[in-house]
């Protein structure tokens, strides 16, 4: 039976140059956000995601005390507080990546899901932290995520959330569809030259092999003074049997809409039974410690 639901994936380029005040950026970075929703509502979506840390650029590319500042609690800091007031306002589901501070110096990398009547529905805590590249010194700023793989039930569906560098871990995806997934989000930072290469070998399958829809954000340009690499934006929509259906542009700000039928999960998943053929008794090294 068809379940359709419009989506959007929002990327947006760093609006603010990253030598100023943390707080100005912040600003800025939300102000563009908010325009970006308003459009994103505009045109339908039911649910919205925005990029990897969407409020600061991807400071991960220096190892700055500076950056802390960006940090707030969630659900009690002042940006949480606003997307469920937008979410409320828009009757849109909200998921949204930032800095979260749980204890004074411990911080995390966390997707905050805000349903559409603006109801605080939980978190996602990035589980993989990298530090082994030039410009990707997550282990400063992250310790990695506590909170297992949850999947909330929104009004338009059941949300999961994988975050940037997680998607290279199936184990993950497969968590996240045994816990009724029916779309999974995963806002990102990547470069070109580094992991382009997979960014569309790697979700599409993860949906296929879950048999869910997957939304995959990226943010778009270069961000001074780091310099790093191209975030090539290219954010997109993979159906449950690994088609992308839509998707934005390599550069510049983007709004990717797209209706998703959820009724066609359970079309799929009647056709490979991946979930009744699997076998997780004989697995025993992927869990081995």
């Amino acid at each position: 039976m068809e379940r359709l639901v419009r989506a959007a994936l929002i990327q947006a380029t760093l609006c603010a140059d990253a030598s100023a005040p943390v707080e100005d950026i912040k600003s800025a970075m939300i102000d563009k956000h908010v325009a970006l929703l308003a459009d994103a509502a505009g045109k339908g979506a039911e649910v919205v995601c925005f990029q990897e840390l969407f409020y600061g650029p991807y400071f991960c590319a220096e190892q700055s005390l500076k950056w802390y500042g960006l940090t707030e609690r969630i659900p009690d800091g002042p940006t949480t507080r606003l997307l469920q007031e937008l979410a409320k306002k828009h009757q849109t589901v909200l998921v949204a990546s930032m800095y979260e501070e749980d204890l004074t110096g411990v911080y995390y990398n966390t997707t905050a899901v805000i349903d559409a009547d603006g109801t605080f529905l939980g978190k996602y805590r990035k589980s993989h932290i990298p530090h082994c590249l030039p410009g990707f010194w997550e282990k400063f700023y992250f310790k990695p995520g506590n909170l297992g793989y949850p999947v909330f039930p929104t009004r338009i569906g059941k949300v999961g959330v994988y975050i940037c560098y997680d998607r290279h871990f199936p184990e993950g995806w497969r968590e996240l569809g045994l816990n009724g997934a029916e779309i999974v989000f995963n806002p990102s930072a990547t470069v070109a030259g580094l992991s382009e290469y997979l960014w569309k070998l790697e979700q599409p399958a993860a949906a296929c092999a879950n048999i869910y829809y997957v939304g995959a954000i990226n943010r778009p340009g270069s961000e001074a003074p780091w310099n790093i690499g191209h975030f090539y934006g290219t954010s997109y929509f993979a159906n449950p049997r690994g088609q992308i259906i839509a998707e934005a542009p390599r550069d510049g700000d983007a709004i990717v809409v797209a209706d998703l039928d959820l009724g066609l999960i359970r079309e799929v998943r009647n056709v490979w039974q991946f979930y009744r053929d699997r076998r997780p008794e004989t697995y025993t090294a992927t869990t081995r410690l």
